[in-house]
């Protein structure tokens, strides 16, 4: 049964994210009219706070996060924030935390952004506290898991309390603007869907690349490295957003149907399609960056660099390679997907001295949104010494293209379609377990192997393995 929840609790309301995303989200949301009316959150986590510490503590989020000029509602925000001390990990303190959220048959969210050691025994607290009981769904945060043993563990448990279609697996990368352009960009054009093919399609390159290195997150990341923190979830998001087949219509059920096929779909890589790495000192920017090894404090295989040559073994994308590529202290922040179009199989200009280079369609997500596609033009002249051929950029620059339009962060969306109980834009069990499945099969063979990530200088990009596993194939990375 649908219903809109206007009781909001969410775990973890003093950390990292909290503060840059969900306090400067929910408050954006609120200064726009667009939260329910009466909408009471309730914050809760380790620190002995009161309601007033705990607004005083988002007022300086607010301040800190959020633009200036969307803070036009931040006092009546702060108003429907409480928040009730609890160590998630008892039963101890969950029956104050039902109080506090004040239910009365109020529809209720509940938003866990916590370890994910912290999730079986959360939801043991809600049951016991009668927090899982009548209209409440929940969103999870990443990581589910490590593997896809450990991610089932967490679900089994989730599932024990909640039913498949209350449970929010939160992607922020699908809250993207971009992303959702990709359906639209694919879905609503006649354009590209006749020709998004392996019949017309050469490659596909998607790129994640991070200039910064272990900040906060040193203890997380080194158990984690980067193919499970970035590509298990947000890379193989974007690659079934590529490859899925046309959805029946854009509702939930229809758009992760088509998804779980594409994940289902992927070949399992052999070991000579991986590489990894690990970055040592070097500049970003001009600036000197210690490398992982010094930052970390001690010698470590974690890889902080991925690159991978993909399959998708379906009637649409058989021989078609996805070079999927992601590392931390990169040269640039950036995270785009490329389309490479195959060659014209005949040019008729070449007679005369021109030559053609084939289309390419480039899809900015971060840290600019744009799409951009390159076709070939005619430079102006007399061509008496030949014609000449540029490759020249269409260039579609989001807040340009709609410049009376809020840019909103993507958790925005997100956390306004788990009140009102949305999932279109949140993972199913099916596809994270898809997701493991194929990750653990590249971390089993790594293991195999005996593989230990090469060095790279931060401020490059990457192993020079890197390069030759697309040069094998006659590809060049997009990096220009």
């Amino acid at each position: 049964m649908s219903f809109t929840a206007d009781r909001l609790i969410l775990f973890g309301a003093t950390g990292d994210l909290a503060q840059r995303m969900l306090l400067p989200s929910l408050c954006a949301l609120f200064g726009d009219g667009l939260l329910p009316d009466g909408l009471r959150i309730v914050g809760t986590a380790r620190s002995d706070l009161t309601d007033e510490g705990y607004r005083e503590f988002a007022r300086k989020a607010l301040e800190t996060y959020l633009p200036a000029d969307r803070r036009s509602g931040v006092e009546g925000f702060l108003e429907t924030l409480f928040y009730q001390p609890l160590d998630a990990t008892t039963l101890e303190g969950y029956k104050e935390l039902s109080a506090k959220t004040d239910r009365e048959g109020k529809g209720l969210a509940i938003f866990l952004s916590t370890a994910p050691s912290l999730f079986e025994p959360t939801i043991a607290g809600l049951a016991h506290a009668g927090l899982t009981e009548g209209d409440v769904r929940i969103g999870l945060e990443k990581p589910l898991g490590t593997d896809l043993a450990s991610s089932r563990e967490i679900n089994d448990a989730v599932a024990a309390a909640f039913p498949e279609d209350r449970i929010y697996r939160i992607d922020h990368y699908l809250g993207k603007e971009t992303v959702q352009n990709l359906l639209a960009l694919r879905f609503a054009n006649i354009l590209f869907e006749p020709i998004w093919n392996a019949n017309y399609i050469d490659h596909v390159q998607i790129t994640v690349a991070e200039t910064v290195g272990l900040e906060s997150r040193v203890a997380y990341y080194d158990d984690s490295g980067a193919l499970r923190d970035m590509v298990q979830n947000h890379m193989l998001q974007l690659l079934a957003l590529v490859c899925m087949e046309p959805p029946t219509s854009f509702d939930a059920t229809a758009v992760r149907d088509e998804k779980v096929k594409v994940l289902r779909a992927l070949r399992p890589i052999e070991a000579s399609e991986t590489v990894t790495g690990q970055y040592r000192a070097g500049a970003i920017n001009g600036q000197a960056v210690p490398g992982y090894d010094e930052e970390l404090g001690k010698d470590s295989d974690t890889e902080t660099f991925v690159a991978l040559k993909a399959h998708v073994d379906n009637w649409r994308w058989k021989g078609v390679p996805f070079y999927l590529r992601h590392g931390k202290r990169l040269p640039e922040r950036v995270t785009e997907i490329v389309v490479q179009f195959r060659c014209i199989p005949f040019s008729i200009f070449e007679g005369r001295g021109a030559k053609t280079k084939p289309n390419r369609l480039v899809i900015g997500i971060q840290p600019e949104e744009n799409i951009q596609l390159a076709l070939m033009a005619k430079l102006p002249g007399l061509d008496r010494e030949g014609i000449r051929l540029r490759r020249v950029p269409l260039d579609i620059a989001m807040p340009d293209a709609f410049s009376g339009a809020q840019r909103r962060i993507a958790y925005e969306r997100l956390l306004l379609d788990l009140l009102e109980g949305d999932q279109t834009l949140f993972v199913r069990r099916d596809e994270v377990e898809a997701q493991w499945e194929w990750i653990d099969q590249i971390r089993q063979l790594w293991a195999e192997a005996g593989r230990s990530p090469k060095t790279y200088t931060a401020g490059s990009w990457g192993p020079s393995a890197a390069i030759a596993l697309v040069e094998r194939d006659g590809v060049s990375w997009h990096d220009e």
